[in-house]
């Protein structure tokens, strides 16, 4: 995992965001796949050169979107594809959803204001 992700300590992004906004990346392009098993968090702090506050911060945040499970002794994994996974899958696309305007909120943005980003992005896509 080291080989895919990257740290900038001149980034504007704080580490934990860096760690996620990659691992976000790397699942919504298919180059982890439903099922991969993500590093340990001790194992990816170590590797990256970060604090474990920082790699679990990351982790709990793609929990939180539904990119990743995390379940005690199977690690954390990649979660399936919303739209393979029925319900559940529509359930963590909104809480994804609402995780982003959430942090549009947090920029200044209205619901209104996000959609039209949202929009804009997935055009470019």
């Amino acid at each position: 995992m080291r080989e895919l992700l990257t740290i900038d300590p001149a980034a504007r992004e704080p580490p934990f965001e860096q760690v996620r906004l990659q691992l976000t990346a790397l699942i919504e392009s298919g180059r982890l796949p439903p099922g991969e098993r993500l590093p340990a968090v001790r194992q990816l702090a170590s590797d990256l050169g970060l604090a474990t506050g920082t790699v679990a911060r990351a982790y709990k945040e793609l929990e939180a979107t539904g990119l990743v499970t995390t379940a005690r002794g199977a690690g954390t994994r990649v979660a399936a594809r919303p739209e393979a996974a029925g319900a559940e899958g529509r359930a963590r696309l909104e809480a994804a959803a609402g995780a982003f305007l959430d942090r549009a909120a947090a920029l200044g943005a209205t619901p209104e204001q996000a959609a039209h980003a949202l929009e804009r992005v997935a055009r470019r896509r």
